[in-house]
């Protein structure tokens, strides 16, 4: 049942709550608020198939905002609050956005931004306003509350994260369907996680990521509550889930890694008993990770293996993980096809790039004719790939072992650097760990591995304690020739790690000695 539908029948129930304060809103209030908005955004001559960008915090504001695009046949940009100026004012252009809604806080962002992005002429800022701004709340309050004759479903268009290069806008075809009517997201979330009306999401990560905007919004539309957390902390979310009830939340593996870290008195103080579906995608995680999340909070563990262009997914239980350790699941979403570099499948068992088929290649990288091409196929344009590599075993469980950018080929053998993280992490005075490889004159490229210490300081001495654990656990061309350390790797809120520039900067400050 769509969002507008459950306003109506339980206007009065909560849709969202902030974790923290409390402050919340109703399914009424979110509704009309964002009618009111998308009636604003039409007399500015906003049209279906225009683009809006949100650059604000974790607040309640971003539903009204999203709901306000769906019904309008928006394409809304959530972009990410950490971003410099000339990196907000790169997605404002490229996505030829015509109108922007940001915060008190980020308004001087805003601003710097907007110099260099002419096309987007509506402005609006939330907190009273800014200057250079329409104030936000004056701007909706003259509007009607009565939904406009045509709503047209629109959809997001996030931005990559760039980890190897600048982020492109993953575009899907607007389709010709009207806001009321159910989207593809929502018989998945309650057909395999069993999102539904009696549903509590926690919701801890930054909305400007397509997971938690995707799953929180879907839970609205299937008449749930969404718990949101302004930022992560660990032990502020164990004590939401105890004071909201919580049924349903969603992480990354850094986030369990810190739940993890939280002392066991204190991880003992919560009442988890509602929580009974824990989700987590993203960014791989290292198996003993898992085992230890499921050994705390029960097999109520569920992995999915998905990407922002929605053209595939898996998905796994706790009970099936443990009888299949690594496994990201089978597909719920797409048919996969493991594949060689000249787009032959391979045997069973073997890696290979992955790829997914549906009816039609679901979308294209907004103003990259090159990167879209190169996401499909060669011989079938409705197989398409995110660079991911993996295998399938005999039972049809997906496997992945790295992106192919970070394939690492050393002596002609292939090796996948996720698999040494994974070890590696295991060692306790490892707190993160990214490797990657490196030209080498004989072998073509060698391991190495940067890493964030945990609780004692990087040293030579650790550094072969570190080579030893490997090879304790991998085959020795697989051990790092180089071990080095850094006091904070760049992860972003996804976990997803930014190895590609991490990498450059080694080689920058290797040539630099």
């Amino acid at each position: 049942m769509p969002f507008a539908q459950h306003a109506a029948l339980t206007p009065d129930k909560i849709a969202a709550v902030m974790g923290d304060s409390g402050r919340s809103m109703t399914f009424a209030e979110i509704n009309d608020r964002s009618i009111q908005l998308a009636r604003y955004l039409q007399d500015q001559g906003l049209a279906p198939g225009d683009g809006l960008a949100l650059l604000i915090e974790n607040r309640l504001e971003f539903y009204e905002v999203f709901w306000a695009a769906m019904r309008s046949g928006l394409l809304v940009t959530p972009v990410n609050t950490h971003l410099a100026a000339e990196e907000v004012a790169y997605i404002l252009s490229d996505s030829w956005a015509s109108a922007i809604i940001t915060s008190g806080t980020l308004a001087p962002l805003a601003e710097a931004a907007l110099t260099n992005a002419p096309s987007c002429a509506v402005r609006l800022c939330l907190d009273h306003g800014a200057p250079g701004f329409t104030d936000y709340e004056e701007a909706i309050a003259a509007q009607s509350t009565t939904p406009p004759a045509l709503q047209p479903l629109g959809d997001f268009m996030n931005y990559s994260s760039g980890t190897t290069g600048r982020p492109k806008g993953i575009r899907r075809p607007l389709r010709d369907q009207d806001f009321a009517e159910p989207t593809v997201l929502e018989p998945l979330l309650a057909g395999i996680f069993g999102v539904g009306a009696d549903t509590v999401y926690l919701s801890p990560a930054p909305l400007y990521h397509s997971a938690p905007l995707a799953f929180s919004t879907g839970t609205m539309a299937l008449g749930g509550t969404v718990v949101l957390m302004p930022k992560y902390e660990p032990e502020a979310c164990l004590r939401a889930i105890e004071q909201y009830g919580v049924t349903h939340s969603q992480w990354v593996p850094t986030m369990l890694i810190r739940l993890l870290r939280v002392p066991d008195d204190r991880r003992s103080a919560y009442d988890l008993s509602t929580h009974r579906v824990a989700i987590h995608a993203a960014a791989p995680c290292p198996p003993q990770v898992k085992v230890d999340m499921v050994e705390w909070w029960g097999p109520i563990l569920h992995e999915y293996y998905g990407a922002t262009e929605l053209h595939s997914m898996t998905h796994v239980t706790s009970e099936d993980w443990l009888e299949h350790p690594g496994t990201v699941g089978r597909p719920v979403l797409g048919v996969l096809h493991i594949c060689d570099d000249d787009g032959s499948e391979v045997p069973t068992g073997t890696p290979g790039l992955i790829y997914s088929e549906l009816p039609e290649a679901p979308f294209e990288y907004h103003g990259d004719a090159e990167k879209t091409a190169a996401s499909r196929h060669p011989a079938h344009a409705n197989w398409t790939t995110v660079g991911d590599i993996g295998y399938v075993d005999r039972e049809g469980y997906l496997y992945l072992t790295d992106r192919k950018a970070f394939m690492i080929i050393s002596g002609g053998v292939n090796i996948y650097p996720q698999e040494i993280e994974h070890v590696l992490v295991g060692h306790p005075a490892v707190g993160d760990v990214a490797v990657f490889g490196v030209p080498h004159a004989e072998m073509g490229e060698e391991v190495v591995a940067i890493v964030e210490p945990l609780g004692t300081a990087g040293s030579d001495a650790l550094a072969e304690e570190l080579r030893v654990y490997a090879r304790e656990h991998l085959a020795g061309y697989k051990v790092p020739r180089r071990v080095t350390f850094i006091d904070s790797l760049p992860r972003m809120e996804t976990g997803k790690l930014a190895k590609g520039a991490l990498r450059e900067r080694f080689l920058a400050e290797t040539v630099a000695r």
